[in-house]
């Protein structure tokens, strides 16, 4: 089932198109990469989801019913321009924001004094905002963000400001989010986020979607029909076998083991490169190379500028 859907949205500000009939089906439990290059229409759309603004065209779905004003309180939304307010002290603030989302102060605490344990901030409690570092400030943000448990997480760049270590971490409670019944749209331009924690995406580029689906579909959809292959043997033996069906990206050796990199210029099963490979060359690994969503998002933006130009 889908938790939240977006049907035929279009939004202006003057002479200005920001969305134009874009669509967004959000499956429940799923994280949900929402892409775009800036200035694309991705947070407007994130805006409209949260009823900060209002489309000028089309209708939001929660639960498969209308989006209410109060489904606000099933909502969790971390932007991507931090909000919080700067002379308050961390603890107050957490409180007075959870309480604005329904949660009673007591159940408020206890759930602050988990959070904090977890990741060790306890000491912040009694701080400004303004004496914590862009990073510190990221991680309170991110349990204000969740503390009402919200059924629908948007996470608009969370890891901005965050060095390596903490990026894993929040990486790792993005996941468990999920795993505890939580949807996620998650809004960033770091493609190996995407690839590593996404199920489904959506790319929008100039208010309208150009590319949707399962991550696996779409990365499948853009192979190139090439492959990676291990071996020992004579280098030359294999390159006599390659013929104008085949060609040779890369070659290199490492360990006295021989690695190519070899595209197939024709329609052809994996068995059958494997068929004709074995009998001449000691083969040790063999896997099928396909785009990263990296490739694929410069391809498919590009392409899709083309057209407009």
């Amino acid at each position: 089932m889908d938790i939240f859907k977006a049907q035929n949205i279009r939004k202006q500000f003057g002479n200005t198109i920001a969305l134009n009939e874009v669509s967004v089906n959000v499956p429940e439990g799923s994280i949900y990469g929402l892409l775009g290059p800036n200035g694309a229409g991705k947070t407007t759309l994130i805006r409209i989801i949260n009823q900060i603004l209002a489309p000028d065209k089309g209708e939001l779905y929660f639960y498969n019913r209308k989006l209410k004003s109060d489904d606000i309180f099933q909502i969790g939304y971390l932007p991507e321009e931090r909000g919080l307010y700067k002379k308050m002290k961390v603890g107050e603030q957490a409180l007075y924001l959870a309480q604005l989302k329904g949660v009673s102060k007591k159940e408020a605490l206890a759930r602050l004094k988990y959070w904090f344990q977890k990741f060790e901030i306890q000491a912040w409690w009694n701080k400004k905002i303004e004496e914590l570092s862009k990073g510190m400030q990221q991680k309170i943000q991110f349990i204000i963000t969740i503390l009402h448990e919200p059924a629908l997480i948007i996470f608009d760049e969370p890891f901005s400001g965050f060095d390596p270590i903490n990026t894993k971490l929040l990486k790792k409670e993005v996941l468990n989010l999920r795993e505890k019944g939580a949807t996620i749209i998650f809004s960033t331009h770091d493609m190996s986020s995407v690839e590593e924690l996404c199920d489904h995406i959506t790319l929008i580029n100039k208010s309208k979607t150009i590319l949707e689906g399962k991550i696996n579909d779409i990365r499948n959809a853009y192979k190139s029909n090439t492959f990676k292959i291990g071996y020992k043997g004579n280098p030359e033996k294999l390159k006599n076998l390659l013929d104008g069906d085949f060609e040779l990206i890369e070659h290199s050796t490492k360990d006295n083991t021989n690695y190519a990199k070899i595209k197939v210029n024709r329609l052809l099963r994996k068995n059958e490169l494997l068929y004709l490979l074995i009998p001449e060359i000691q083969i040790t690994s063999f896997n099928e190379l396909l785009p990263s969503m990296n490739e694929i998002f410069i391809k498919v933006v590009e392409k899709s500028q083309d057209v407009t130009n």
